[in-house]
């Protein structure tokens, strides 16, 4: 497949849903061009409701909606949703362990020209520390549309976030998806990147880079950041004594906390992490972010290369 928008898949997987069950209500907060639930307000009016530039009432509405018995999807872009909803988001929904899923669109430094106001670094982490949140980061157009499909599954509060841009599809149509399990993408023995998001994509890129150098690396898909996949993520790291997390994120709260958690509880091994270190984007070309805040391949290749040589030096 051609490079393709992850929400392209959430779409897709909207549709699919609302055709094969009546209790599908899909909420927006006025971009619903942009979070392609235009497609439904298209194809299923009577199954889309757009709340304007509103994400609280968004939210709340959701919420009603599920103590009625229906399956809300609210969506916008993430920094809006995780940030201006999210005392509702807690109290309101986590507090009352409700059944709704929620979407954040741009999320990512990738999300270019539209700038930090717009760019969620930080979403993550605000609902990963939510009690009993779901949280996924699918790797693809393919891989969104099976989380979303999931997560209508999966009874409770649930966020799925993905990015604006085009990206590669790295997973086939029959590539399993299981939440709450992560998915091996490559094997290797000297050194694990564990990862989510389009970052899966410049994993493995890192991986081919550094096996013509000598370097074995395996490269793990962490689209569950919670409930982590915690028996497998100590597991790898057994395996092969060094780890690199990749998120398109602040590196405080996100994947790479997560594994750190994991890992300081149960096999210290050196980790690096790839990630935001502490600063907010800046508008520019996707590709030109991505190289200037250090999620570049050459940067996960040193990455790892620094990885193995504290290996090698304990």
């Amino acid at each position: 497949m051609k490079d393709t928008p992850m929400r392209d898949g959430y779409g897709k997987a909207l549709l699919e849903l609302c055709d094969a069950h009546d209790d599908i209500m899909v909420l927006d907060a006025d971009v619903a061009k942009s979070t392609r639930t235009e497609w439904v307000k298209n194809q299923f009016p009577t199954h889309f409701l757009d709340c304007g530039i509103s994400e609280q009432d968004m939210v709340g509405a959701a919420a009603g909606m599920a103590l009625a018995g229906l399956t809300p999807f609210a969506s916008t872009y993430g920094v809006f949703l995780t940030g201006r909803a999210w005392d509702q988001i807690r109290n309101t929904i986590c507090y009352n362990h409700l059944n709704v899923k929620l979407a954040g669109a741009h999320g990512g430094i990738s999300v270019g020209p539209d700038g930090a106001t717009h760019q969620a670094l930080e979403d993550i982490a605000l609902m990963r520390v939510l009690p009993g949140m779901t949280v996924v980061v699918p790797c693809d157009a393919l891989q969104t549309c099976k989380a979303t499909h999931a997560l209508y599954h999966t009874p409770g509060p649930c966020y799925i976030r993905f990015g604006r841009e085009a990206v590669p599809v790295v997973t086939e149509e029959d590539t399993p998806f299981v939440l709450g399990k992560n998915r091996l993408v490559r094997r290797g023995t000297d050194v694990v990147f564990l990862a989510n998001g389009f970052l899966v994509h410049q994993a493995m890129q890192a991986a081919e880079r550094l096996s013509a150098h000598g370097v074995s690396a395996r490269v793990v898909d962490v689209h569950t950041v919670k409930p982590l996949d915690r028996e497998d993520v100590l597991r790898h790291a057994l395996q092969t004594g060094a780890v690199v997390t990749c998120e398109e994120h602040q590196l405080t709260g996100g994947l790479g906390s997560a594994v750190c958690e994991a890992l300081s509880e149960g096999r210290c091994v050196p980790v690096e992490r790839i990630g935001i270190r502490d600063s907010f984007g800046e508008s520019g070309r996707p590709e030109e972010l991505i190289e200037k805040y250090g999620l570049g391949i050459e940067a996960l290749c040193q990455a790892a290369l620094r990885a193995v040589q504290r290996k090698k030096a304990k």
